[in-house]
């Protein structure tokens, strides 16, 4: 089994966060989101993971070795393949094409879930769904009465279903994709300007494949500042669940309550203050004189004096003062 994780889009609705870092890094829980999703595909395989192939644009060379680390954790091989051009998911996909051979998973680094399927390795493929109230603004699956999948329609104007795609697909053999992918490429069948992965799944269903939905229990999505916060709510709800430590043992916490869950990272301090619940403190970050609950604090930051709520605060950080529901990216200093 081989993943695909397309992650070399900007991460604009997530800045100032994602103006040092690509979004797919930012932290949720204490561990940067695309390592979130490798775990979660790899809970849903039945077979082993081979080889994770991450796409992404010039992000530097420490990025490209966390990558992969990122793979070795789950047993595989980490490949790095580029992106330069901004020309749609299917071609975010072709950009690994020597990854396309055999059974492989397809995911978009900007979503988490919760499933409890396994991937049954004699299925065409597989298209993760979940069931949302107001599907107008996704891409949905359209299924037949047998539960096949047999359209793709994005953004329906009209209800047409309520089954939305959540950017996870399964492919028993990529290399059927591949030819559908440059198929698109070769007739320049273009949308918007990008050759998109929908198309290239109906020139599949048409030909015979059959795609089955996999129903997840839940879809986190990393989008923006206020749905990550949340995320972070729900995965450190999760790894209190699943008695995941979730407090470093280097970490020094003195004349503090922390209020569960917390994720709190290696060499942070805190003194004097009341930390929870829902918030990620990492590593090296100094916490004196403050409340702050439902927040993520990253790395080698300072707050003294504060209130914090709902907010996400970058990487070597500064805050000295009250403040609520902020969002500041790395370096920034607030007195």
């Amino acid at each position: 089994m081989k993943i695909i994780i397309p992650m070399a889009g900007r991460g604009s609705r997530l800045r100032p966060h994602t103006l040092t870092v690509p979004k797919p890094l930012v932290p949720v829980g204490g561990k940067p989101i695309v390592h979130r999703l490798v775990e979660d595909i790899a809970n849903v395989c039945s077979e082993p993971i081979d080889e994770v192939a991450f796409v992404i644009g010039d992000f530097g060379k420490e990025v490209e070795k966390e990558l992969i680390a990122v793979a070795a954790e789950v047993g595989a091989k980490g490949s790095i393949y580029y992106q330069t051009e901004p020309l749609g998911t299917a071609h975010a996909v072709l950009c690994a094409k020597e990854a396309l051979k055999g059974p492989v998973v397809v995911a978009f680094a900007d979503t988490l879930f919760r499933a409890d399927f396994k991937i049954d390795p004699s299925d065409d493929g597989i298209l993760w769904v979940k069931q949302i109230e107001d599907p107008s603004a996704f891409g949905v699956v359209q299924l037949n009465q047998s539960g096949r999948i047999i359209d793709f329609v994005e953004k329906p104007k009209t209800f047409v279903s309520d089954l939305a795609m959540i950017g996870v697909y399964y492919f028993k053999k990529g290399e059927d994709l591949l030819t559908e992918i440059n198929y698109l490429v070769d007739n320049n069948i273009i949308k918007g300007g990008e050759y998109q992965l929908p198309d290239a799944l109906r020139r599949l269903t048409e030909k015979g494949t059959v795609f089955k939905p996999g129903k997840v229990n839940e879809w986190l999505d990393c989008g923006n500042k206020v749905v990550t916060v949340h995320t972070n709510q729900r995965v450190l709800e999760f790894d209190l669940e699943n008695r995941k430590k979730l407090i470093h043992d280097s970490a020094e916490i003195e004349d503090s309550v922390i209020i569960p869950p917390c994720y709190i990272g290696p060499g942070a301090k805190i003194s004097n203050s009341v930390v929870g619940p829902h918030v990620s403190i990492g590593g090296q970050t100094r916490i004196s004189n403050t409340v702050i609950k439902n927040t993520i604090v990253q790395n080698n930051t300072v707050i003294k004096n504060s209130v914090l709520e709902n907010s996400m605060i970058g990487n070597a950080v500064k805050i000295q003062q009250k403040a609520q529901d902020l969002s500041l990216g790395d370096y920034s200093t607030l007195d």
